[in-house]
C-alpha cells in the first residue's frame, strides 16, 4: 500500500526544519557570547598579576618588625603589641594642695583655694568643684568651662602654691625601712637601693609592689628582683608610681631560725664532792 505526503504537509515539514535551524544558530552565537564574557573575566587577573610577576603585599602602618620577622616564618600575620608603662606621669590633684586660681581680665574672680579632704574646693561664682586626681591641664580646662556659663571666653591659670610631695614607702627586710621622696623617674632596684639595700634576711625572689588603683583597692604585684639582678635584665624592673609601697618579706630561713638551737661554748663546773 502506498501513502502519499500532502504538498501542505511538505511545507509544514521543512518550515520546521528551517526554524529548528535558525533556533540552533542563535544557540550557539549566545553561547559564543558566554564563553568570550568568562574568558575576559578569567583574563583580568591573570593579566593583572602576570604584569607585576608577584602580587605585592601592602604593609599596614605600624607594624613592628617583629611582627613582620614572625608572620614570615610562621605565615600567619601575629602583631607583637609593646606593653605601655606609664612615663613622664603628671602630678594629680588630691586633698591638702593650695591652688592659687587666677583670672587676668577679671581679677575679681581671684582665689587661693585648699583642695579639701573629700576632694573638692570652693569658688566664686561656682558651686563645689571636685578637682582630686586632675593634673593642672586638666583642671585648667574644666574650670574653663565651667565659667564660660557665666564669662565670656575665661582666661584662666592654676597654679600650685604647695603640695604634697611624691613618695613611696619602702617596708620589711630593707636597711631603712620608711617614707621617700618619689624623685625623678625610679624603678623598684632603685628604690631598694634607697632604702639601703636588702637585708641578709631578704627573700629578694617575691618582693611585693603595692599600688592604690582606688580608695578601696589596691593591686599587688610579685616581683622576681633576685632574677632581674643576677641575669643583669632589667626590662621587668618596674617603675614607681607615686603613693607605691615596696614590702620585701623574710626567707625561710630566718622565719625558722629562732627555732633553731644554736650550739654554746661553755665552762661546766663541777663543785668537788
Amino acid at each position: 500500500m502506498k501513502t502519499s505526503v500532502s504538498p501542505p504537509f511538505e511545507a509544514d515539514g521543512a518550515e520546521s526544519v528551517q526554524n529548528a535551524w535558525r533556533l540552533r544558530r542563535v544557540a550557539m552565537i549566545i553561547d559564543r557570547g558566554r564563553i568570550r564574557a568568562i574568558a575576559v573575566l578569567l583574563a583580568t587577573p591573570v593579566l593583572a598579576f602576570g604584569g607585576q610577576g608577584k602580587p605585592q603585599i601592602v604593609e599596614p602602618a605600624g607594624v613592628p618588625q617583629v611582627a613582620k620577622a614572625r608572620a614570615d616564618r610562621s605565615g600567619s600575620p601575629e602583631i607583637e603589641r609593646p606593653v605601655l608603662q606609664r612615663r613622664g606621669w603628671r602630678y594629680q590633684l588630691r586633698p591638702g594642695d593650695i591652688l592659687e586660681v587666677s583670672f587676668p581680665f577679671t581679677p575679681e574672680f581671684n582665689q587661693t583655694v585648699t583642695v579639701q579632704p573629700d576632694g573638692y574646693i570652693t569658688l566664686r561664682g561656682l558651686s563645689d568643684f571636685h578637682v582630686a586626681g586632675q593634673t593642672k591641664p586638666e583642671l585648667t580646662r574644666a574650670l574653663q568651662t565651667a565659667f564660660a556659663k557665666i564669662l565670656h571666653e575665661p582666661v584662666i591659670t592654676v597654679d600650685l602654691k604647695d603640695f604634697e610631695k611624691p613618695y613611696f614607702i619602702a617596708g620589711g627586710e630593707v636597711a631603712r625601712p620608711g617614707k621617700y621622696e618619689l624623685r625623678g623617674d625610679t624603678t623598684v632596684t632603685q628604690a631598694v637601693a634607697i632604702a639601703g639595700g636588702f637585708k641578709d634576711t631578704a627573700k629578694h625572689s617575691q618582693v611585693l609592689l603595692f599600688r592604690r588603683v582606688s580608695d578601696d583597692w589596691a593591686a599587688a604585684k610579685i616581683l622576681n628582683v633576685k632574677k632581674m639582678l643576677r641575669g643583669g635584665n632589667l626590662q621587668e624592673d618596674s617603675h614607681l608610681q607615686p603613693g607605691d609601697m615596696l614590702f620585701v618579706p623574710k626567707n625561710a630561713i630566718s622565719k625558722i631560725k629562732p627555732f633553731i638551737p644554736i650550739p654554746g661554748i661553755g665552762a661546766y663546773f663541777n663543785p668537788a664532792p
